[in-house]
């Protein structure tokens, strides 16, 4: 992957996190990674814990980042929230998976929050 897509992913999350706290989240984990793969963040606000998946794009040319959130990425990312469950203390907490989209135009970014984007 080029520097300057690592870049961009980076500057992405960076905006949900950003969105996410505006909204009283509180980030509780960053690019958290296991062997089965990674999800780029993880928030809490009171009983919901938020796994997220983070897609930017600098234009829609190669479709919407939501499509690029397929089912076998699903199944990772549903896998490493199992991991981050069982070596967190998450008692009472409601998991949630959501997708939110980063999209550069005219040099601003466009957030797109898909909230309970898919499920177990």
């Amino acid at each position: 992957m080029s520097h300057q897509r690592l870049a961009l992913g980076r500057w992405g999350e960076d905006c949900a996190a950003a969105y996410l706290q505006r909204r009283l989240f509180r980030i509780l984990a960053r690019n958290f990674r296991t062997r089965c793969g990674e999800i780029d963040l993880i928030a809490r606000r009171g009983r919901l814990l938020l796994f997220v998946e983070v897609k930017t794009r600098s234009s829609t040319d190669y479709g919407l980042g939501q499509e690029a959130v397929t089912a076998r990425k699903q199944q990772q990312i549903v896998r490493v929230a199992h991991q981050y469950l069982q070596s967190h203390d998450c008692d009472g907490l409601n998991p949630r998976f959501d997708v939110i989209v980063v999209c550069l135009e005219g040099g601003q970014p466009r957030l797109e929050h898909l909230t309970d984007a898919f499920g177990v």
